[in-house]
């Protein structure tokens, strides 16, 4: 069941759009920031709100490559694999997070912290390899600099 805050947030976006299913996207944005993930049940809440399907709301959730159809860590890594930063870098940062994580893409470290996932583009290129840890981006990367950035997230 949506919370009233989350309803009301709902409610909100239905304002700006012409038809309730035009709020799918920002409905399910809502229950991510609020629960940290979109669970089945998030999904058919969702629709009976907006009077639509579960496989509509289902289908907009996984055309989204951000929208985390299951649990996450307390932070979300989102590690560029784009052409450029491969190229520059990418394998070794991606060793260095496994080596530090103990875990592979899709995974999330033992004590809930970390979540690991691929990202085919953050638009930085020309500071190339980058990652995104929640909405803090990290540029210029080298294996060197990871364990610095990760003790920045409790």
């Amino acid at each position: 069941m949506l919370t009233k805050e989350e309803q009301k947030d709902i409610e909100e976006e239905l304002k700006v759009v012409p038809y309730k299913k035009a709020a799918t996207t920002e409905a399910l944005k809502i229950i991510q920031k609020h629960r940290g993930w979109v669970s089945d049940e998030a999904v058919k809440d969702i629709a009976e709100f907006l009077a639509i399907t579960p496989d509509e709301v289902d289908g907009v959730a996984t055309f989204h490559s951000l929208i985390f159809r299951r649990e996450v860590g307390k932070h979300v890594i989102l590690l560029c694999d784009s052409v450029c930063c491969y190229i520059l870098g990418y394998r070794q940062i991606l060793v260095q997070l496994h080596k530090k994580l103990n875990i592979q893409f899709g995974e999330t470290t033992t004590d809930g912290k970390f979540t690991l996932l691929p990202i085919s583009c953050l638009g930085t290129c020309d500071h190339a390899p980058a990652m995104m840890i929640d909405n803090d981006l990290h540029q210029d990367l080298t294996p060197e600099k990871i364990d610095s950035i990760l003790e920045k997230y409790p």
